[in-house]
Order: structure tokens, then sequence, then C-alpha cells
């Protein structure tokens, strides 16, 4: 088995959005929260800046995932020095194959490549599933932040708490 992590291509974009609607109906199954759909535009942006991914299992997309160099709302003070993951869906065909170490190991390598410090996600704060997931897979878990702002954001931003989980480099 072949696991590869490679941009996503602009030709990537309608299965992008295939995957955020199988995660939105997953989301709706197991947990009362839910991601409220993305802009095109936002996707098209991180694509033509080589900021969204997907892994492939033997030329099969199996995930996407997206990253970004700053998070000035979630992460206040210390948005900085940073490489943050966002979005990581699995196809359901692939669930179970740790994508989320797999990421992990990837942006290891980036970081190191880049100077980078810190690798840094968050999720829903009442989350407790993903919470020990992240944990488990590496993460330390380094507290939680009401959103006072969340302009610019996507919508299910509005009005919640998050955790927010670092490797330091």
């Amino acid at each position: 088995m072949q696991i590869e992590v490679k941009n996503s291509q602009l030709s990537d974009i309608d299965a992008i959005f295939d995957f955020y609607d199988i995660a939105i109906a997953y989301q709706k199954k197991v947990f009362n929260k839910h991601w409220q759909g993305f802009s095109r535009d936002l996707v098209q942006t991180e694509i033509e800046e080589c900021r969204q991914y997907k892994i492939l299992v033997d030329g099969k997309s199996a995930c996407v995932f997206a990253v970004t160099f700053t998070d000035q709302l979630i992460w206040g003070d210390r948005d900085f020095d940073s490489i943050y993951i966002h979005r990581i869906v699995t196809h359901p065909d692939f669930r179970g194959y740790s994508f989320v170490k797999e990421i992990i190991k990837w942006a290891k390598k980036y970081a190191a490549e880049h100077q980078i410090k810190y690798i840094r996600m968050d999720t829903w704060a009442d989350n407790e599933k993903l919470l020990k997931y992240y944990t488990g897979c590496g993460f330390t878990y380094v507290g939680m932040v009401s959103l006072q702002k969340s302009e610019g954001l996507p919508k299910h931003y509005e009005g919640i708490s998050l955790s927010l989980f670092e490797i330091i480099v």
C-alpha cells in the first residue's frame, strides 16, 4: 500500500466538496454540531496557494485537509511560528487508516523544512471523542478558547468554544 500526501489541484475541487458533504452527513449522525459548508472561493484560494492537500492510497483520494499559517482569531497572542491543520476529512472507505498520524508526519517534515515551531489544530470544545483522538495521535491539549469574533471564519465558528492542540516540532 502506497500512501502519498499531495497538493490538491483545481481539478479536485468537486471531489473536495464531496468529501465535505460526506463529513457533514457523518457529523450530523454522531455529534450535536456540524460544519455549515464552505466557500468555493476559499477552497480555490487554498489550492492556488498550495494549502489544500489530499492523501492518496494507491493513487485513490482517501483524505483531504487544509493548512494555514496564521489563525489570529482562534489562537490570539499565540499565533506565531505555526502550521494550522483544518478540515480533515477521511472518505468512509478509508476510515481506520490513521490519517491524522500521516498528516502529523507530513507536517513535522514540512515544519522542519520551513523553520516552523508548532503544528496546531482546533475542534469543538465539547467533542470528547475528537479530544481524546487528537491527544492519542500526539497532540498536547493546550486549553480552550471562546470566540469573541468569527468574522472571516466559516459559519460554524459563530459563538462556539474550541479546544486547542499543538505539537512542538
